[in-house]
């Protein structure tokens, strides 16, 4: 696992250990080819296609490359087979021994919402940055922008990662701009400091759900099924999601301030609350219903190892490693997924500089890429550890607060957050 020393100062260089082979092997991953120095050239097709390279310096150590591979737009039938491209990929590189600003993660006013790709850069004052997790995305859902997995801002957990063994997670530090590739798991739990009673956590900042078979019941209490136990803390929205269960507030001390027997308030600075479903109902309150708790929250990588959350540290979830330690990675799939479309990757280099690119896609002047023409892509532009982030039609890349792709649907898509480039040294809470 990519992920394994306090601090991230110890790492023998930014994003690669050779425990993510292991990782690969976990997912049922056959190790490919190694990663070597940058290719002249995008392995993407038959090697005879004439490909165009322009860049230029945003900042010191700073640098944005556009490639354009093939000339010749494709027939709207054969998008998905052409081996003629075109592809049109931007590339921004992050040199940490020149650069004077940092990589950070951001979203929106809350985590529960959505906002363009282009907004969060212009809010943040950034020069640059790409869109980043997986999230829930249905525009009927009233919390579309809660992450699907990891997110980690400024030292602050407010979305665990998931069991889900495609998951994986790429972590920044913004002090120092040393990242990582890895998958994250998370355990969280409270305990009564008088009675000594504890109750796993299950999510963090997500919707619980009701049992099916206790939708109709509106006291949760006397449901005899299992249901979810989650905290939820201001920074997901402005009132907790309401419905069905119990809720439980506590203050900055963890504390009890006020318990009810329906789910949904507002939290004041410093509170947080915790809801359950089903028969979990009568287990929070039994140890959170009244006095003070206890709570814990662990990151641990996959050797088992805890990755001190602190000031600076950033984390957003993907969908399965593209190389790891300089070897190609992507697992065996089918599917609409694994087919070609837009993507947006985010990497590491051997000699630690970060690089986040995005490919075009569903269209005849950038046909998109396959999830195993992405890993070559990567791999081709010399990142020894990259991952795979949301695609489709979340795929853009702002600079200076303007698209420099061209997203896949008519318009940019809202999307649940990104990583950003601002050019100064990072400060807590910036």
């Amino acid at each position: 696992m990519i992920v394994s020393t306090p601090g991230l100062s110890r790492f023998r260089r930014t994003g690669a250990i050779a425990a993510a082979a292991l990782a690969a092997v976990a997912l049922g991953v056959v190790p490919g080819a190694r990663a070597e120095a940058a290719g002249d050239t995008l392995p993407l097709d038959d090697g005879d296609l004439t490909e165009v390279r322009t860049s230029r310096a945003l900042a010191d150590g700073v640098t944005l490359t556009r490639i354009e591979r093939g000339s010749e737009p494709a027939p709207a039938d054969q998008i998905n087979t052409t081996t003629r491209g075109p592809w049109v990929v931007n590339v921004l590189t992050i040199d940490p021994s020149q650069a004077r600003g940092h990589l950070k993660a951001t979203y929106g006013p809350n985590l529960s919402q959505v906002e363009k790709t282009t907004d969060l850069v212009r809010a943040s004052g950034a020069l640059a940055g790409v869109n980043a997790s997986f999230f829930t995305f249905t525009a009927s859902q009233l919390y579309p922008g809660d992450p699907v997995g990891l997110g980690l801002f400024g030292g602050k957990l407010l979305s665990e990662p998931t069991t889900d063994p495609a998951e994986v997670n790429f972590v920044v530090d913004a002090n120092s701009n040393r990242a990582l590739t890895g998958k994250l798991t998370w355990s969280g739990s409270v305990r009564n400091r008088q009675t000594e009673a504890t109750l796993p956590l299950e999510f963090l900042n997500h919707p619980p759900v009701v049992p099916a078979g206790c939708a109709a019941l509106a006291d949760q209490t006397q449901c005899t099924l299992p249901g979810d136990v989650v905290e939820f803390t201001p920074e997901f929205a402005s009132s907790t999601p309401s419905g069905a269960g119990v809720e439980v507030v506590l203050d900055r001390l963890g504390c009890v301030v006020r318990t009810s027997t329906t789910r949904g308030t507002a939290l004041a600075a410093g509170e947080t609350s915790l809801q359950a479903t089903g028969r979990d109902t009568v287990a929070l309150l039994d140890v959170a219903g009244q006095g003070c708790v206890d709570r814990t929250s662990t990151l641990t990588d996959q050797q088992g190892e805890e990755l001190p959350v602190r000031p600076g540290l950033f984390g957003v979830n993907g969908r399965y490693p593209l190389t790891a330690d300089g070897q190609i990675v992507v697992p065996a799939g089918s599917g609409s997924f694994f087919a070609r479309n837009p993507r947006t990757i985010a990497g590491t280099t051997r000699d630690g500089k970060i690089v986040l690119a995005t490919i075009d896609g569903r269209q005849t002047t950038s046909v998109g890429t396959t999830m195993d023409e992405t890993a070559a892509v990567a791999q081709a532009l010399g990142m020894d550890d990259a991952v795979n982030l949301d695609g489709g039609g979340s795929t853009a890349m702002a600079v200076e607060g303007a698209l420099v792709n061209r997203p896949s649907g008519s318009t940019e898509r809202a999307v649940g957050d990104a990583l950003i480039y601002l050019d100064g040294p990072y400060r807590s809470g910036n």
